[in-house]
């Protein structure tokens, strides 16, 4: 059972033929027409291939032409068939009707069936009321005509089992032919749920044959009283489970009798003081519905009816540009039911709690990369960096030129600038000249024991560049002994800051000596 609808455009239910956006005036009148004429067809054909089988088997014949399968079989037999026309209702509602066969149940567009099980419960008060009230009556018949005898009780059990199996089918066909499709026809025209009962209410006492005034007038307040119910409760559960239990009760008494069910009479054929008593327990069961109504709410109003939106489909659906079938309201975008992040940098949907890339490019660089290339190892610009032991620590040496005094002493490493800056010629790096090197003309070099006289101007960037050669040569190699144009180890030590090792002397090397002998 669910909440009512709280849409207030929802149609009654005795408005629900018109939950179509097929819907025609003509609809209801042809579907009217067809159901009545299919039902009584398929009755007749039915009826006369039974009489056959049970002529042809041998079975007596009946005063109304039949053929006599005993009391038990042919009141299945009746029930049976009237119950066919439950899956006729629902055949005009969906091909003549243009809409949901469930509509025909209820506003929701289904059987309710935990609201039936209320209106099952709701029914058993008034439905034992009944016979304990009329047994005390004078001149009642309840027992339907019969006779006072005890049909026993392996008949009594075979008979009970076949009408809990049949009679509330049967109820719910007459349900679903009467309180639902001729009420919806009507409705369609009528919009006062007062003046839409009326005619259903009038046809099912008609249909259960005249027999007292009393038997008809019961019958239509019995119709009126479930149309009404109907209507405020938004489908046939009240009324189904009301019809069900009076039938089982009204059925029942007569299997419990010889002859009980062989008996033609009806409702219709009910005298005054049971008629009297059957109208006060169907009111007394709808003021328990209605109660029971204020306090399960159930839906009384439909959804909203369905628009026509194209040509291929049957039933209006929330106008999409994706197909026919209905989208989601407040869709996210072209790209998929999700929902887009603020200010994502992509045009595809991501999950909830994406973050977005923070980095400049699609892909991360590795940890420490700082441009799309990794540079060489250990490079850090275009041109390669000096050795890290050609820097000189100390005073940086005053140029030498004529009559300048020379600041490298005996055993002493020239000093020159900590490394190359804008004064240095060709980016060398002031290096300590090789002993016997010569300056080259125009300049004086750092000077050491076996060193030339310099030239007056300053140094040759040619001799500098070739000092400095030689000197990352014999740095580039650790622990060789000074040869006899290398540095000695007094100089070397100077240069690293570490006391120098004495070994046996090697000869300069040969990019030294070329860059000397340029």
């Amino acid at each position: 059972m669910t909440a009512t609808s709280p849409d207030p455009t929802g149609l009654p239910y005795h408005r629900m033929a018109r939950y179509s956006p097929h819907h025609r005036w003509w609809r209801p009148l042809v579907g009217t027409v067809v159901l009545v004429f299919v039902s009584l067809l398929a009755t007749g054909i039915l009826y006369l291939i039974t009489d056959e089988i049970g002529w042809a088997v041998g079975y007596p014949e009946l005063p109304d032409g039949g053929a006599d399968f005993g009391p038990i079989t042919n009141t299945g037999l009746d029930l049976a068939f009237i119950a066919l026309n439950l899956p006729l209702v629902l055949l005009v509602v969906l091909w003549l009707g243009r809409r949901p066969a469930g509509t025909v149940a209820s506003v929701a567009g289904r059987p309710r069936w935990r609201w039936l099980g209320w209106c099952l419960l709701a029914a058993v008060p008034p439905m034992v009321l009944l016979p304990v009230v009329a047994g005390f009556l004078p001149g009642d018949e309840g027992d339907g005509g019969g006779s006072d005898v005890w049909v026993g009780w392996q008949t009594f059990l075979v008979s009970l089992a076949m009408l809990v199996v049949l009679v509330p089918l049967q109820s719910a066909a007459e349900e679903y032919v009467f309180r639902g499709w001729l009420l919806q026809a009507t409705g369609a025209y009528l919009r006062s749920p007062w003046l839409a009962v009326l005619p259903q209410a009038a046809l099912f006492a008609a249909a259960h044959g005249w027999g007292t005034p009393w038997g008809f007038a019961d019958l239509l307040v019995f119709g009126a009283v479930a149309g009404l119910l109907t209507i405020r409760t938004g489908g046939l559960e009240a009324s189904i489970a009301l019809h069900a239990l009076n039938n089982l009760l009204a059925f029942g008494v007569s299997a419990a009798y010889v002859d009980g069910l062989a008996s033609d009479e009806t409702a219709a054929d009910a005298p005054w003081q049971l008629a009297l008593i059957d109208m006060v327990s169907v009111l007394l069961f709808a003021a328990i519905v209605l109660w029971l109504a204020r306090r399960r709410h159930p839906q009384h109003l439909s959804a909203p009816p369905p628009e026509p939106t194209g040509a291929y489909w049957s039933y209006g659906q929330v106008p999409g540009a994706y197909g026919p079938y209905g989208q989601v309201l407040g869709g996210y975008g072209p790209y998929g039911p999700h929902p887009q992040q603020p200010g994502a940098p992509w045009p595809y949907p991501q999950q909830p709690g994406a973050q977005a890339p923070v980095a400049p490019w699609p892909y991360a660089p590795p940890q420490g990369n700082h441009g799309p290339y990794p540079p060489p190892q250990g490079n850090h610009g275009p041109y390669p960096p000096p050795p890290p032991n050609a820097t000189v620590p100390g005073p940086t040496a005053a140029p030498s030129g004529p009559g300048g005094p020379s600041p490298a002493g005996p055993g002493a490493a020239p000093t020159g600038a900590e490394g190359p800056g804008p004064a240095t010629p060709e980016g060398a790096a002031s290096s300590p000249a090789a002993p016997g090197g010569a300056s080259g003309p125009g300049g004086p070099s750092s000077a050491v024991p076996g060193d030339g006289p310099g030239s007056e101007g300053g140094p040759s960037p040619a001799t500098l560049g070739a000092a400095s050669d030689a000197a990352a040569s014999r740095l580039a190699a650790p622990g060789d002994a000074p040869g006899p144009d290398a540095p000695g180890s007094a100089e070397l030590g100077a240069v690293s800051g570490r006391p120098a090792a004495s070994g046996p002397a090697d000869p300069i090397p040969q990019q030294s000596r070329r860059s000397q002998d340029s």
